[in-house]
């Protein structure tokens, strides 16, 4: 199964108003705010990753259902399983981008914290910044494990088309799968996490600035 369906998203705020001029709260604003938007990719890989997912789930069971005997029709699934594998790998290369792009973006808040005159904002946006930068590690950890994952899927389904396949290798094979889901839960847990960190210091930076703000 695929974890990261549970993944928390950014939450995003709308300008409600603003003086004459920019401040630099207000660029920060934009910058942070083109972040999320630029996870839009990210977001919509979600749905179409499940329903791979539950595909794939469904054409290990057919195979399991099946007997020795039926070794063509093992073979068939076990490529069409390796086909919807790779269909994952490529949405999964679409979140990185994403993800990716929106760090790019958000990076340029940090030039201009240095302009804000408060105090007490430039420290909670440092930390922005920072908690920012975990959960973008989080994010690598998380995808070079769920793409090692698929690795170990594909050699699954490869080993299960071969006609002289010993029960010891199998048995080898499905625990390194289970165990690497164990550290897809694990990771994609420290990047909710991460995520859910980042938006609540985020949402302060918003309160403690003079932003009209409306969150969504």
């Amino acid at each position: 199964m695929r974890f990261k369906s549970i993944v928390i998203i950014l939450f995003s705020v709308l300008m409600l108003g603003a003086c004459s001029g920019e401040s630099t709260q207000e660029k920060i604003h934009q910058h942070m705010e083109e972040s999320v938007k630029l996870e839009d990719d990210f977001v919509a890989q979600q749905q179409p990753l499940s329903e791979l997912e539950q595909e794939e789930q469904a054409l290990y069971q057919e195979i399991s259902d099946l007997s020795i005997d039926e070794f063509e029709k093992i073979n068939e699934l076990a490529e069409k399983a390796i086909e919807s594998i790779e269909t994952r790998r490529d949405h999964i290369q679409t979140e990185l981008a994403s993800i990716e792009a929106s760090k790019e973006e958000f990076d340029q808040v940090s030039p201009l914290i240095e302009e804000l005159e408060d105090e007490a904002l430039q420290t909670t946006a440092l930390e922005v910044v920072e908690l920012m930068e975990e959960r973008y590690n989080s994010f690598l950890a998380l995808h070079d494990v769920y793409d090692a994952s698929l690795d170990l899927d594909v050699e699954l389904y490869q080993l299960l088309m071969k006609e002289d396949l010993e029960e010891p290798e199998f048995t080898e094979q499905i625990e390194k799968v289970n165990a690497q889901y164990e550290k897809i839960i694990d990771t994609n847990l420290d990047f909710n996490e991460a995520t859910d960190a980042f938006n609540q210091k985020k949402r302060e930076f918003y309160e403690q600035s003079d932003l009209n703000v409306t969150y969504e």
